[in-house]
């Protein structure tokens, strides 16, 4: 099979290579998926550059989590009638060295999920990471009717979809961002109140539209950059739910963080629990089958330029989901 393929780390240019790999076979209890769409994340990149001490879980790693396809073939203990089914993928190479950046991938039959007949490949590979992680945070958020939640950098892959389902749990949202064409993404994404942050003034506006109380929660993607603006935006007994960070410690303001009863939640999405996976699974499969998420797909590569694919999304350079094509 065709395959994208690192074996050491580095920048995506020098150490990313594009050609054979050997056809995988299912396991027991696996399925065989023949991949049509890889997603790419920011975790991709900063694995394949060795970011935060990671390094190379195995002399050949095929990257990416993300992707959709179909069902080609089957492991003992599972049933023949999966072949055939149309599937999208969550953690394709979290701990394991062969991800979706290839024609095929085997892995455990519960991590292909039934994909809905109504939507494409590419759509399917944006769901493991982004989706799911949009998902449980706003189910651990327990965003509702009546609550104001503070959806941060409105612009990101996952606050697009947590913008959409906060919404429709009954959420106002307000988000961030950066600039006039961000704006225009998350509100598209349904945000009721989009602040520009390099103009505005983030505390001000947030107690200005929540009529001085602050919000209820706060979905974090970037932990260590935005905790000492937290007392000028959360109302006692609030949540922060993290989920993304760009460096590894964080200074807090833990007095008001005390005083004010305010809960930290972190996650990460390649560990939920198996219960916490399936009731994002079985809201995520819900909110899809009524086809009312918006899918943000800013860039389609051929598989073989995943490397370029990687410099773009390490540059910022795209908004939206990076989905490789592979033939």
């Amino acid at each position: 099979m065709q395959a994208v393929f690192y074996c050491s780390q580095g920048p995506a240019q020098e150490v990313m290579r594009y050609g054979e790999q050997p056809l995988p076979q299912p396991a027991a209890g696996e399925v065989r998926v023949r991949l049509h769409a890889s997603g790419v994340n920011p975790s991709d990149w900063k694995v394949r550059k060795g970011g935060l001490g990671r390094s190379l879980i195995a002399p050949l790693i095929i990257p990416h989590s993300d992707g959709a396809g179909v069902i080609d073939a089957v492991g003992e203990g599972v049933p023949a009638s999966r072949i055939g089914e149309r599937v999208w993928i969550w953690n394709g190479q979290w701990k394991r060295p062969f991800g979706t950046a290839a024609q095929y991938i085997a892995l455990p039959s519960f991590q292909a999920v039934a994909l809905p007949a109504h939507l494409g490949y590419p759509e399917g590979a944006c769901l493991g990471i982004p989706a799911l992680t949009a998902m449980h945070a706003v189910r651990i958020a327990e965003a509702n009717h009546g609550m104001n939640i503070l959806v941060v950098g409105g612009a990101g892959a996952v606050a697009h979809y947590a913008i959409q389902m906060a919404k429709a749990r009954g959420a106002t949202v307000l988000t961030t961002v950066s600039t006039a064409a961000k704006e225009k993404h998350a509100r598209d994404a349904g945000a009721d109140h989009v602040i520009n942050y390099r103009t505005e003034d983030v505390g001000s506006r947030i107690k200005a539209l929540t009529g001085g109380a602050g919000v209820d929660a706060v979905l974090e993607m970037d932990f260590p950059v935005n905790a000492a603006g937290y007392p000028q935006i959360l109302k006692p007994r609030s949540n922060v739910i993290v989920y993304g960070m760009s460096k590894s410690e964080s200074t807090l303001p833990s007095s008001w963080l005390m005083q004010n009863s305010i809960t930290l939640k972190f996650f990460l999405i390649y560990e939920l629990t198996l219960e916490q996976r399936e009731a994002a699974l079985g809201e995520l499969t819900g909110l899809l089958e009524e086809d009312t998420l918006k899918h943000s797909i800013a860039l389609r590569l051929p598989l073989r330029e995943a490397a370029s694919a990687h410099d773009r999304i390490e540059q910022g350079s795209v908004m939206g989901n990076v989905v490789l094509d592979i033939p």
